[in-house]
């Protein structure tokens, strides 16, 4: 679908400027690759050959018992004998001299008998965020198995910052998206209609503010447990008011318009009135704020996890990271991977918004 002249406008604009066209293929190249972190980091194959047939573990389980083995839990593919049996073929030797099988297999034949020879396809990184290694001391600094070295918990550090980064953003864009789509709503109807309206809107926004919303984080956490979606409902409960006051602002200016009054007059709806006419004209001021709110939330959640009342022990966290950081300063490397982190991701999203912003601002064209 073709765009129209003013969008054309705007996206040449933002082509423009150079920074904010090369931080968004930047950001979206990182977010991408984060989308594939179970590709790009996991302890279990992306694809496994077992006596002719093709196995998926990363995306379906199979019990050990499927490759010759003896348990019917999932299949630990880091084990030697699990290894062994895969190349193999599932030959019982496996479980007497797992590598001495395996490199006879590597040349076809295991006791005189042949083998039809399986394999398995690795990640780049073969660790998941919740990997434990148990090898060697922890924290362990960076070394070629290990990039980013690994934390206290012996948890590789790289792979906890893909799939961290991945949960950051994506709890950031439903954030965001959902708490700037009431607060718009919000300061649009309290600017439009005014009166005693906007009158009990401000002083219910006034009691709202002063609730602390840290202290209800906790009680709820403490009721109901930590969860991702309890966290978003949250957030965004404390977070839709940040836009209802530029919002009301520029809906108060414009409203007594000579447009608006002449859409009043043709009998416009005030809805189309006020989402058509008005809202266009208040994006430059509310897209001036969504950085401070992107950068909010993602700050939030850090904070939040650092302090111990964020996502649950089981998920990557950045912010548990940071806290690593801070408690092992023999370790700099991981205190050192959580800032530059929490550095280049912010970087990027305030460098966009802002080329955002100008794009929208009729007052500004880039040559």
């Amino acid at each position: 679908m073709a765009l129209s002249p003013l969008n054309q406008r705007r996206w040449r604009n933002f082509k423009a400027n150079r920074r904010a066209f090369w931080s968004l293929w930047v950001f979206l190249l990182l977010f991408v690759l984060s989308l594939c972190a179970e590709i790009i980091a996991n302890d279990k194959p992306i694809l496994v050959r077992y006596q002719g047939k093709l196995h998926y573990p990363i995306y379906q389980f199979y019990p050990e018992t499927a490759f010759g083995g003896d348990f019917r839990t999932e299949a630990v593919y880091r084990e030697p004998e699990v290894q062994c049996l895969i190349v193999s073929g599932g030959l019982e030797d496996c479980f007497d001299d797992p590598e001495g099988v395996i490199e006879d297999a590597a040349d076809g034949n295991v006791a005189g008998e042949a083998v039809e020879k399986g394999w398995m396809l690795w990640p780049p990184i073969p660790y998941s965020y919740n990997t434990i290694n148990n090898v060697g001391t922890a924290p362990s600094a960076p070394d070629r198995d290990h990039w980013l070295g690994t934390d206290d918990t012996s948890r590789d550090v790289l792979a906890r910052i893909i799939y961290g980064f991945r949960l950051s953003i994506l709890f950031t864009l439903i954030v965001t998206t959902i708490s700037s789509l009431i607060g718009v709503a919000a300061g649009a109807v309290q600017g439009y209609f005014g009166g005693w309206t906007d009158l009990t809107f401000q002083r219910l926004l006034e009691i709202w503010g002063s609730t602390p919303g840290l202290y209800v984080i906790i009680i709820l956490f403490a009721i109901l447990g930590r969860s991702f979606g309890l966290l978003v409902f949250v957030t965004i409960l404390f977070g839709w008011p940040a836009l209802v006051g530029v919002v009301r602002a520029e809906f108060l200016r414009a409203r007594n318009f000579e447009y608006v009054r002449a859409a009043r007059a043709l009998g416009v709806s005030d809805r189309v009135i006020m989402f058509r006419h008005i809202l266009p004209n208040a994006m430059v001021a509310t897209l001036t704020f969504l950085p401070f709110i992107v950068t909010g939330a993602i700050g939030g959640l850090a904070a939040l996890d650092y302090l111990g009342y964020g996502l649950p022990a089981s998920l990557p966290s950045l912010g548990e990271l940071a806290l690593q950081g801070k408690s092992n300063l023999q370790a700099p490397w991981l205190g050192f991977s959580a800032f530059f982190t929490f550095a280049i991701m912010l970087s990027l999203l305030v460098f966009v918004f802002e080329g955002v912003r100008d794009a929208f601002d009729p007052r500004k064209t880039f040559k």
